[in-house]
Order: structure tokens, then C-alpha cells, then sequence
């Protein structure tokens, strides 16, 4: 692969975040918030503290705006991604898709990190990555994406100085990627127009993600999507055998028929697979 995707990976490890700029053609980010303008009108307010009672959230993209695939599988992103999280498990997972409207008057939301979702230790592995694709310009005044660049390296701190958060402008069509380990909320909204945009995150492949992806998007829906998005949704085990269904790979869901009964089958990692198969071995040596 490129030396790129190192690059913006190294960065990303370094500051917490980093940006790609023109990661994708702007016209395609417009075609997808036109798909979603009907869903951004009829979806109410969130409730409660964190959400923001001036902020409009909702999910499934995949199944509700055709380009979304485009986001999820653009494959630089899935580089750096997979740098990031691939020394803690084999694969990724798709953790969420989400679009978000920060409406005036929002204030900011809490800063957190995504991390926390998990009650696993903290500093020592990362366990998601965010994508930020801005659907309109982010600015201070509309709501940017506040971040705490450097938050990532000290996870026991609570609570950061508001003066020390960045706000990265960013433009449709760039790419605002940032760590579950790192400090950030989103802004608040003080100028006169909603702010807009999608998050795709992605999570270790072993970790319950934050959407139900498999509920999301059910076989009927997966079936359509390629073998690629499909793995990344939960139709795909994560060796050793973990999210099997009867002992074989979830994507048997996805054929137009499913037998009845099935065989479980051994779904190693190579190492775990020699280790088997010479304790095997070794009880037929002693027949």
C-alpha cells in the first residue's frame, strides 16, 4: 500500500486527529445530504443532556442514502483505520453511521471521549476510530467539531481547558478523523444556519459497536450490499470464532437458502489452528 495512508496514520497517533483534505469529490457529499434532506426535516430533537435538545441525530445511513457506501468503504480511510486498530484485533467493524444537525442555539455538547462507551482499559490500545464527513463548512460559530489535540496520551484527564480545544475547518468533501481516546464534543451553534454533517466510526472487530449494525441492517438488507460492506456490518466472524451463527460465518445469512442444519466449523487463527491440530496429532501418536 501507499506510504499515505502511514502518513496521515502517524499523524493521527501523534496529534489524535488529523485531516484529509478532498478525500472525496464534494458533489458526491452533496448527493448524499440531498438523500437525506427529507430525513433531516421529519427527525425530532434529541432528548436529554449529551444529545443537545437543539441537535437532530439519526442512523442506518446505508440503507438510507445510496453514496453512504462511498464513505464507509473509501479505502484510504479503511488504510489508516486499519493501521490504528489492527495490533488489537484481526478485523474492524463498521461502529456507526450517523447524521448530525446542530441547530442554532446549540450549546456545546460535553466534551468526551467515544472510548468510554467500554468499560476496557484506557491508554493502552485504541478501540474505535471517527470519521467526520462535514455535509456543510464547519466553523467556530456553526459548530464545528471542538477536539483536544494530544488529549489521546492522557486518558485520566476529565476535564481540559475550553481555550485549549481546536476547531478544524473543514469543508464537504474532507475528511476529520480524530481517535475514541481523544477529547471532543460537538459545538455550539451561534450563527443563523443548522450545521451539518455524517460520522462513520469504526471499532475493533471484537467490540459490541454503538449501532447494532446486524439489527440495522438485517439480511434482507445486507444481502444487497458487497461482501466487503458486509463484513464490516457483523456478517463475518472474528477469529477465534467469535459472532458465529450455528459455528459458521454470519454471511450464510446472506445466501437466498439457509439449510437447517448446519456443522459448526473450526474458525481459527493460523496460530491457534497448528496449536489444535498438534494436540490432535500427538493423542493419535500415542493410539
Amino acid at each position: 500500500m501507499s506510504a499515505r495512508p502511514d502518513r496521515d496514520a502517524t499523524r493521527l497517533a501523534r496529534d489524535g486527529y488529523c485531516v484529509i483534505e478532498r478525500a472525496i469529490d464534494p458533489a458526491a457529499i452533496a448527493a448524499i445530504e440531498d438523500s437525506l434532506a427529507s430525513r433531516f426535516a421529519e427527525t425530532p430533537l434529541c432528548q436529554g443532556d449529551f444529545y443537545g435538545a437543539h441537535t437532530k441525530r439519526f442512523g442506518a445511513l446505508l440503507a438510507r442514502a445510496p453514496g453512504a457506501a462511498d464513505l464507509v468503504l473509501h479505502s484510504h480511510i479503511l488504510a489508516v483505520v486499519e493501521r490504528m486498530l489492527s495490533p488489537w484485533c484481526e478485523g474492524i467493524a463498521l461502529n456507526l453511521t450517523q447524521a448530525i444537525e446542530i441547530h442554532p442555539g446549540a450549546l456545546p455538547q460535553l466534551p468526551h471521549r467515544d472510548q468510554d462507551m467500554w468499560a476496557g482499559p484506557k491508554g493502552t490500545l485504541e478501540y474505535l476510530v471517527n470519521v467526520m464527513w462535514p455535509l456543510v463548512p464547519f466553523t467556530r460559530e456553526n459548530g464545528g467539531t471542538r477536539l483536544w489535540p494530544g488529549s489521546h496520551l492522557d486518558p485520566d484527564a476529565v476535564e481540559l481547558p475550553e481555550a485549549d480545544a481546536i476547531v478544524p475547518h473543514v469543508m464537504p468533501g474532507d475528511a476529520l478523523l480524530f481517535l475514541g481516546s481523544t477529547l471532543h464534543g460537538g459545538g455550539g451553534n451561534t450563527g443563523i444556519a443548522p450545521r451539518r454533517g455524517i460520522v462513520v466510526s469504526y471499532c475493533l472487530g471484537w467490540l459490541k459497536p454503538f449501532e447494532l449494525q446486524w439489527l440495522v441492517y438485517p439480511p434482507a438488507i445486507a444481502r444487497t450490499f458487497s461482501p466487503a460492506l458486509s463484513a464490516l456490518v457483523g456478517y463475518a466472524q472474528h477469529r477465534p470464532n467469535l459472532g458465529n451463527v450455528e459455528g459458521q460465518c454470519p454471511s450464510i445469512l446472506l445466501g437466498n437458502d439457509v439449510p437447517d442444519h448446519l456443522p459448526a466449523i473450526d474458525a481459527l487463527r493460523s496460530d491457534q489452528a497448528e496449536l489444535a491440530a498438534a494436540f490432535v496429532a500427538a493423542q493419535r501418536a500415542g493410539d
